[in-house]
């Protein structure tokens, strides 16, 4: 594909007539290469199977031609996942290593899928720190099956920029699956990693509010690997989790952090809330909320598990029982779950 045409200019307007969106129709010229940029996802998403059948039809290369139509047909399924799917092969990488490709861009705008939007859980809360968002954003990093080095789309895109810049990030705002809890509410709050995002807010919320009158206990398990790494505002919670803090033991709630990588044996979120059955099922029977966020790999299965042990040794029930216990907690809107992948 020749990338030089991305120096073209062309004009855009919305196929809505009616402009419900409230966009502006006006016609204006846009750089090809700033319309690839910001609406079409060549530098993450895979291609599906019909792609490489299109791109063989517009193939000058003859081997090249024959590969793709290999890859597009039944014989060449599992050829085709061990190249493309199992790598995670982005749009750009298939097409730079089929370089006699010449796809009309006509037909690249419709096969590649939208760049899709990022959400990050607002870290920050309003009344202490007014116009600001604060967010809390990790550089996602793997390797792929051949151990070549993969990172995030949006994340190293945000890692990159210098904060002396004025740069300019476009966002929106929606309301999230997590409800601000009424200070009298007892919290247990489980969030690993990044996880922490939203509960930061909801603990500087709370001790503004204790400056004026007393609130409801707070419990917070936080996971990372190291203590030394990956400790995520550290000095904030450990402010807040001494000298009679919302977070305080003195308060009847506590701060309790798990390093996964600083011992031989790993250790977890569900292992620090087991560690304080005793106490979180006082907080459950006193009406608490629980709220996780974080990782939906085995986290939330994970800290349910442990709950539901919690529930079934401290109030001497069977295994279903505290199931159908948490269950019931979860329909009454008291254990609310935000993860993402």
């Amino acid at each position: 594909m020749k990338w030089a045409m991305f120096l073209r200019f062309f004009q855009i307007q919305p196929r809505d007539k009616g402009n419900k969106a409230g966009i502006n129709t006006s016609l204006f010229p846009v750089k090809l290469k700033t319309f690839v940029e910001l609406n079409m996802d060549v530098a993450s998403a895979s291609p599906r199977r019909y792609f490489f059948e299109v791109m063989s039809f517009f193939a000058s290369a003859e081997h090249e031609k024959e590969r793709l139509q290999y890859f597009a047909s039944p014989e060449g399924r599992d050829d085709l996942y061990q190249y493309n799917q199992k790598e995670r092969r982005t749009v750009l990488e298939v097409l730079e290593d089929f370089p006699s490709v010449q796809m009309p861009f006509e037909w690249l705008v419709q096969l590649v899928p939208p760049l899709k939007t990022r959400a990050f859980s607002i870290s920050s809360c309003h009344s202490a720190h007014q116009n600001q968002v604060h967010l809390t954003v990790s550089v996602v990093m793997w390797k792929t099956p051949y151990k070549r080095k993969r990172s995030g789309l949006c994340s190293s895109w945000l890692a990159s920029i210098d904060p002396q810049q004025n740069v300019l990030v476009a966002v929106w705002f929606k309301k999230g699956s997590l409800p601000p809890p009424p200070p009298s509410l007892p919290l247990i709050l489980i969030g690993p990693g990044t996880g922490c995002a939203p509960f930061r807010g909801f603990v500087e919320e709370r001790a503004l509010q204790n400056e004026s009158d007393p609130t409801a206990p707070m419990i917070f398990c936080f996971g990372c690997r190291n203590k030394d790494n990956d400790f995520l505002y550290q000095d904030f919670w450990m402010k807040h989790s001494q000298n009679g803090g919302v977070l305080s033991e003195d308060k009847g709630g506590g701060f309790y952090a798990a390093f996964s990588r600083d011992q031989p044996q790993k250790v977890y979120v569900q292992h620090k809330i087991k560690e304080q059955s005793t106490k979180i099922w006082s907080l459950l029977s006193q009406g608490a909320s629980v709220y996780i966020a974080g990782s939906s790999n085995k986290m939330p299965s994970d800290v349910l598990s442990a709950f539901e042990d919690i529930v079934s040794a401290e109030s001497g029930v069977s295994k279903e029982v505290a199931s159908r216990w948490i269950r019931a907690l979860e329909k009454a809107g008291k254990y609310y779950v935000e993860a993402w992948s």
